[in-house]
């Protein structure tokens, strides 16, 4: 099978790989390889599937092939929450049903071990990944009836949590902007391109683990009982495959009209200087998530870029996954005006990186993760929480195509359903846009 289309890399160059020093990366593959294991995606789904594989697996042989550069794609453009807690998009506070609230936050809970525990052994920074908590800002009524909703929700659940009054919030952003918030404990904080580029410096130490960047994969067909995978420079003959690509599974002939392919949009100021600093006040960083899942995340970082204010905001429906050219400039009006209206103090202080970042959500909020072929696997479509999702995807599909029967992940997975199809078009496309348009409007002062 051939991907549909050539893979087309997001809009804009990402703060988080822009504030990190230069990297060299991975060469291109230009040779024939064998291989037991062969992941393509070197995300947050792919790197993990891959960790998972070598522990099961010390002596198996992996190659993971990366499009682009590792963390310049999809997972280093992530606003860099790693969150426990039920996230799911569609709800007006992020609560879902009890039961598969209580499911998804072990799973959860399990991908952030799994991560901590790889930045401990490949001596990653102490930026790279923070468990420092998070908070849902409110800057309406409307918001703070939503975290009052969902802590009452996480209070049924057993989850600790604290309502932050008005000042609290002050004392914490510099910003007068926020009526109240919702602080967790569970989330960790990361700059999610040193992560993942700390991740795969890690895996390549490994003398069986073989990371190729900019290796776009052209083709995979059966050779015998192995996989045949074609780039421009080479193959791969593996003998179980991966699919950590996320939207792009839909290029490979799988899961077909069932996938939504959202955009999203960040922009990072440039390095706040010392009287800037004092202007704004507040602590030295902290992150805040949106009470409505369709305003403003916000992130103040105080690390080896320097102090620095992100927000991101702004959805698009893009079944093409590609961007039209004015989206990135539509965005940064919001941006800019989100910003000011937080920070007044620094309204002269202009973004220096603007991004997008790519979404995959299914209409019945399951993932694209299975067997889809003999011994080929998808980990995608992570319904929002990439790093979190995205990080889970990937060790249940290391799990399933390993057999894996000790301490797995699976049996908290199973649900048996997948992606339901989506609407027929135009009709989805309309719909999905309108929704968004709504749902952006409905956040308010959120936003």
């Amino acid at each position: 099978m051939k991907p549909d289309i050539a893979y087309q890399p997001d809009s804009g160059k990402s703060g988080w790989v822009g504030i990190l020093s230069e990297r060299h990366p991975n060469p291109a593959l230009k040779a024939d390889r064998e291989a037991d294991y062969c992941v393509v995606g070197a995300g947050f789904a792919g790197l993990a599937a891959a960790r998972r594989i070598l522990l099961l697996n010390p002596k198996a042989s992996v190659v993971i092939l990366e499009a682009t550069q590792v963390g310049s794609g999809p997972a280093g453009r992530n606003s860099g929450f790693m969150i426990d807690l039920p996230h799911v998009l569609s709800s007006s506070s992020y609560a879902g049903e009890t039961g598969t609230d209580r499911r998804d936050i072990k799973l959860n809970r399990r991908a952030i071990d799994f991560v901590n525990n790889m930045v401990c052994e490949f001596k990653m920074p102490e930026e790279s990944f923070r468990a420092e908590g998070k908070i849902n800002g409110a800057a309406s009524q409307k918001g703070l009836r939503a975290n009052n909703e969902y802590a009452e929700h996480l209070d049924k659940l057993g989850e600790p949590c604290e309502l932050l009054d008005k000042q609290t919030m002050e004392s914490i952003t510099g910003s007068s902007y926020y009526l109240g918030g919702l602080h967790s404990p569970g989330c960790a904080m990361i700059q999610p391109a040193m992560l993942v580029q700390g991740i795969a410096g890690g895996l390549s130490a490994y003398e069986n683990c073989r990371i190729y960047e900019q290796t776009q994969v052209q083709a995979i067909h059966k050779q015998g009982d192995r996989w045949n995978l074609s780039t421009p420079g080479g193959s791969v003959l593996a003998n179980k495959v991966i699919l950590a690509v996320n939207g792009f599974v839909e290029n490979f002939g799988y899961y077909q009209r069932r996938l939504m392919h959202i955009t999203l949009y960040a922009s990072m100021t440039r390095e706040l200087t010392a009287g800037e600093l004092a202007d704004l006040g507040g602590e030295e960083r902290w992150g805040i998530t949106p009470s409505n899942p369709f305003g403003s995340t916000v992130r103040k970082i105080s690390d080896s870029g320097g102090h620095r204010l992100l927000i991101r905001n702004r959805f698009s429906y893009d079944p093409s996954l590609t961007l039209i050219d004015n989206q990135i400039e539509a965005a940064e009006a919001d941006h800019l005006s989100a910003f000011v209206a937080r920070f007044p103090m620094l309204s002269h202080v202009p973004m220096e990186y603007r991004w997008s970042g790519r979404l995959c959500l299914s209409r019945n909020h399951v993932w694209a993760l299975g067997e889809v072929a003999e011994n080929l696997y998808s980990a995608c479509c992570q319904n929002g929480l990439g790093a979190t999702k995205g990080i889970i995807a990937g060790i249940i599909a290391a799990e399933l195509a390993s057999e894996c029967k000790v301490n797995s992940m699976m049996p908290e997975f199973q649900t048996g359903e997948i992606p339901q199809k989506l609407l027929l078009e135009p009709f989805m496309t309309k719909g999905a846009r309108v929704y968004l348009k709504l749902r952006e409007w409905q956040a308010g002062k959120d936003k």
